[in-house]
């Protein structure tokens, strides 16, 4: 529901009021998928929506360190305004923030009264408009991991694990979780509305898995972005940190964020599922198949967003860094769960966790969408335990080729929007290039003693 198809403002307010809420937060996610938001005080809500908050345009451009990058329309635009409407279709209570409310923001251009161009909340839609045009409708089930930090003073980083116990993968309950930090979050993501599932202590000492149910793509890629801003939210709340950072520690493994991809068809029925078909398939599914891995190189970047990312691939990580696809194999970048009927899905792997939500939603769709309209067939599916590169070809190793393999997928781009996509590709090569210049703590260990 957008804004202006929102009920009035005012017929929220007494509701609102009766429920003890007298500020409500307006969010809307930036290039990198992290938070932008206002508290707007209940009484000045009305005027919210109809004015509009203004917010820099260059908050897109901005990096995690709170430099601007030059992306066109910011710097050399002499940084003008975006205009951001509440979207009260999409309240929801922030049951550990008494007297708040949280709602999404629509945001546009005040000049054209468009959507702003890096607005990864109406990239998804365009995708999902040409979805909708094949007569599909993207469902999506998202799963996210995250590693729990404790402050540790005086430390290098600052952090330290919350737990470093180990062995305990696919466990819950105090023997990898001390402090009940999953069954709390757990019941507080519920009570605020984000269609939570399930959850569970991941392979590594402090990483957690929490599941979301799955929806059509457009309010799976929402819950998945409040629900990263609640856990970090909430860590924060106890002193401590929640990172979706793809590998923050050398010595463990990464944190994925895996998709579950299924399509309705103007049935209602599942479009992936057919029994007469080769695996149970339908050739939808398998068309779909066969366009994410053609577009793999290119949605790399979109799965895989930073210079940290490409540290999490590797033998035996169970990350996938093949380009092959499997039933029900766990090992391969696209896995075929076993269930048909209404479960026909396909689960991505590809992505880490520190993914924009609507990013990795949009690009998958995109690129799923372009293997449905070119009808092409997948290769036999991987047998076996993979990472075998005399089986499949290899993704891309570095941010850098990712972006270049983007840069050079005009078809997976034209869908996404020429506009989108530069903007997107000024600014994370500006991340690489900050990268090569940076001295780490590695290259002063391992060269300064000795040349």
């Amino acid at each position: 529901m957008s804004a202006s198809d929102s009920p009035s403002p005012r017929r929220h307010l007494d509701r609102l009021a009766a429920e003890g809420v007298d500020v409500v937060r307006v969010t809307y996610p930036d290039l990198i998928g992290t938070d932008r938001a206002r508290d707007v005080l209940l009484e000045h809500l009305p005027s919210a929506c109809d004015h509009g908050l203004a917010f820099c345009r260059a908050v897109y451009h901005t990096t995690p360190q709170g430099d601007v990058v030059p992306v066109a329309g910011g710097l050399d635009a002499g940084l003008p305004d975006v205009c951001v409407r509440p979207d009260l279709g999409t309240l929801l209570p922030l049951p550990w923030e008494p007297g708040v409310a949280s709602c999404l923001g629509e945001v546009t251009d005040p000049v054209t009264g468009l959507p702003a161009p890096e607005s990864p909340r109406d990239l998804l839609r365009t995708v999902l408009d040409r979805a909708h045009e094949r007569g599909l409708r993207p469902l999506i089930g998202p799963e996210l991991e995250y590693f729990l930090c404790e402050a540790a003073p005086g430390s290098p980083r600052g952090w330290r694990r919350y737990s470093e116990a180990r062995g305990v993968v696919y466990t819950a309950g105090l023997r990898a979780d001390h402090d009940n930090h999953l069954l709390r979050t757990l019941r507080l993501l519920r009570d605020a509305g984000l269609g939570v599932s399930s959850g569970n202590h991941e392979f590594d000492g402090s990483q957690f898995e929490i599941n979301l149910t799955h929806s059509g793509a457009l309010d799976a890629a929402d819950r998945a972005f409040r629900f990263k801003a609640a856990v970090k939210e909430l860590a924060r709340k106890e002193g401590r940190l929640a990172t979706f950072m793809a590998k923050p520690f050398a010595d463990a493994g990464g944190s994925g964020f895996h998709l579950h991809l299924s399509c309705e068809d103007e049935d209602g029925a599942n479009a992936f599922d057919d029994p007469s078909a080769p695996h149970g398939l339908s050739a939808t599914a398998r068309h779909a198949v066969a366009g994410v891995l053609a577009h793999a190189p290119a949605l790399a970047a979109l799965a895989n967003p930073t210079v940290n990312s490409y540290k999490r691939f590797g033998p035996d990580t169970l990350a996938p860094w093949l380009i092959d696809w499997g039933l029900d194999n766990r090992s391969a970048m696209v896995r075929v769960p076993p269930e048909r009927g209404a479960g026909a899905r396909l689960e991505l792997r590809l992505g880490d966790a520190g993914a924009n939500p609507y990013l990795l939603i949009a690009g998958t769709v995109a690129a799923a969408l372009l293997g449905i309209e070119a009808g092409e067939e997948p290769p036999a599916p991987l047998d076996g335990y993979g990472y075998d590169t005399a089986r499949a070809a290899m993704l891309p190793t570095s941010l850098s080729a990712a972006l270049d393999a983007l840069e050079a997928d005009t078809a997976l781009t034209d869908l996404l929007g020429k506009a989108f996509t530069t903007s997107y590709l000024t600014y994370k090569r500006d991340e690489v290039e900050r990268f090569r210049r940076h001295v780490t703590d590695w290259e002063f260990t391992e060269y300064a003693y000795h040349l």
